[in-house]
């Protein structure tokens, strides 16, 4: 995993109890193992940090919490905070299939000149 690029994998939430756990699954199931998870609460009102809180100690999981921006300004705030050479954007109603971000780092990675 040293030689590995990190990917910052940023969801940005908003009153997303009712699914996070299937995205934030599916991004623990990524068959590449170098990521960190980057949840950006914007401005909830439902328990959407009470749903993901057994996750934050198990896992590189990040979370912050800001007044509702909208979807551009969560992640913008995910990108602020992202540590990676890569960057993945994952809606909180989404998944990713296993080998997705495995496939476009090796993708990247072959093409250096791509420029996404």
């Amino acid at each position: 995993m040293k030689n590995q690029p990190r990917v910052s994998v940023i969801v940005p939430a908003y009153n997303a109890a009712a699914y996070i756990q299937e995205s934030i699954d599916s991004v623990l199931a990524q068959t590449y193992k170098n990521l960190e998870i980057i949840i950006v609460d914007d401005g909830s009102t439902d328990n959407t940090r009470e749903v993901l809180e057994p996750y934050f100690d198990k896992r590189p999981i990040r979370y912050f919490y800001q007044t509702n921006q909208g979807l551009s300004g969560a992640r913008n705030t995910g990108l602020r905070f992202s540590s990676g050479q890569f960057v993945a954007l994952l809606d909180a109603d989404d998944i990713f299939l296993p080998n997705k971000i495995a496939r476009q780092v090796s993708c990247l990675l072959q093409n250096p000149d791509f420029g996404l």
